[in-house]
């Protein structure tokens, strides 16, 4: 896994996210040539700037982390990140509608945000700690047939963190689209273990400490 770096979405989307852990981040991100950051509306264009001239993507979450506002509201949210230079959008899934079985709700939430992008990546977090076996592949089919470009599997604030099984059996039901892990993926083995489970991309918090770990394997 010497490419594990283009993998990673390196994360801070945390409620006590400050202006000076958002540039910490993004210099993490120079130091490793991570894929990209993630980060919350309010520092999409702090990280713009500082990752300027450079190939690291800004990835943005919306409507998060519970995905219970409403659709046009997630559109106004998308489409101003958007214009502060967000490059993805990793949108929540309206977890409550789902659980209601309201699939066209669901189907034209994300569809709705897939739209106002405007060829941007969306991935969408389904939240899999929230739902059984039959439910993840279902929200999965959603998303796919929604149009979206990746799953991603948790936000971090749920019950659970992802696990090998949930990237496996959203390997298996999703037919051309990507999958994000993320949630407690805090050790290179972890994040490792996911990508060999099918994951494109990981979704983490703990790319430095991911890399300090492959450091100390190679010696």
């Amino acid at each position: 896994m010497q490419d594990i770096t283009k993998y990673i979405e390196h994360t801070n989307v945390r409620p006590t996210a400050t202006t000076v852990n958002i540039k910490k981040l993004c210099q993490e991100a120079k130091k490793y040539s991570f894929y990209a950051v993630c980060v919350s509306p309010i520092h999409v264009a702090l990280a713009k700037k500082k990752l300027l001239k450079t190939n690291i993507a800004i990835v943005c979450v919306v409507g998060f982390p519970h995905g219970s506002s409403p659709t046009e509201s997630k559109v106004i949210e998308v489409k101003k990140v958007v214009s502060h230079g967000a490059d993805e959008v990793d949108m929540t899934m309206n977890i409550q509608a789902f659980k209601d079985k309201n699939y066209n709700y669901v189907h034209d939430d994300i569809n709705a945000v897939v739209r106002a992008v405007q060829g941007k990546k969306v991935k969408v977090i389904i939240e899999t700690g929230y739902l059984t076996h039959d439910e993840i592949k279902k929200a999965a089919q959603i998303v796919e047939e929604a149009g979206a470009h990746f799953v991603k599997t948790c936000t971090g604030f749920g019950p659970r963190g992802v696990r090998v099984g949930d990237v496996q059996l959203l390997s298996q039901t999703l037919k051309q689209i990507g999958i994000k892990a993320s949630g407690g993926i805090d050790t290179y083995r972890k994040a490792v273990s996911m990508i060999k489970a099918g994951a494109d991309r990981i979704g983490t918090s703990h790319g430095v400490k991911i890399m300090k770990e492959l450091s100390n394997l190679k010696i």
